[in-house]
């Protein structure tokens, strides 16, 4: 790339461009990944489902609807630290608290389970100062722990689409 020319740099920022309006799309068929197997008595992708559609019902705007729906998505890409991948992903898109919740809601939701594992149920508590971090323990005390439902009747996935679609048609904040 050092000895590139603005001709070839045009062509990575038109190739980028190209990708970046397909995004939408390998975003949803992520999440159709998530439909199967599970530990839960519901799918991953209901789970997601029944997130975002109790934030919508809630009153929730659409990008922190989108953020709920999405909030698991690391689990297809990254099971191992899925929030901080999902984070990533939303975080061109969304605003900073947003993505600060996306981020750190595995951590905070640990507070239902963690003692189980002998872990420390309070390990949130680091983040207590944090501007976000009571946002971030409400989304996982009213939607994210509640949504495990198996009768609970949560929106489809192509409800959610066209504000998944709209989410990535915005407008990058960086480019790389």
């Amino acid at each position: 790339m050092e000895d590139g020319t603005q001709q070839d740099c045009d062509i990575v920022i038109e190739h980028f461009d190209a990708h970046c309006q397909t995004i939408a799309d390998s975003v949803l068929q992520w999440m159709r990944q998530l439909d199967g197997d599970s530990p839960y008595q519901v799918s991953r992708l209901e789970h997601c489902l029944q997130t975002a559609t109790r934030a919508e019902r809630d009153g929730a705007d659409e990008e922190t609807v989108v953020c709920a729906l999405l909030h698991d998505i690391g689990d297809v890409l990254a099971p191992a630290n899925h929030s901080q991948a999902a984070a990533a992903l939303l975080e061109p898109y969304v605003s900073e608290k947003n993505h600060w919740i996306i981020k750190h809601h595995g951590l905070f939701q640990g507070y239902y389970y963690f003692h189980f594992s002998g872990q420390d149920r309070n390990a949130r508590d680091v983040y207590a100062d944090h501007p976000h971090y009571q946002a971030c323990v409400d989304f996982c005390a009213k939607w994210d722990q509640t949504s495990f439902d198996p009768n609970y009747k949560s929106h489809s996935l192509e409800y959610f689409e066209p504000m998944v679609k709209a989410l990535f048609a915005r407008e990058p904040k960086s480019f790389f």
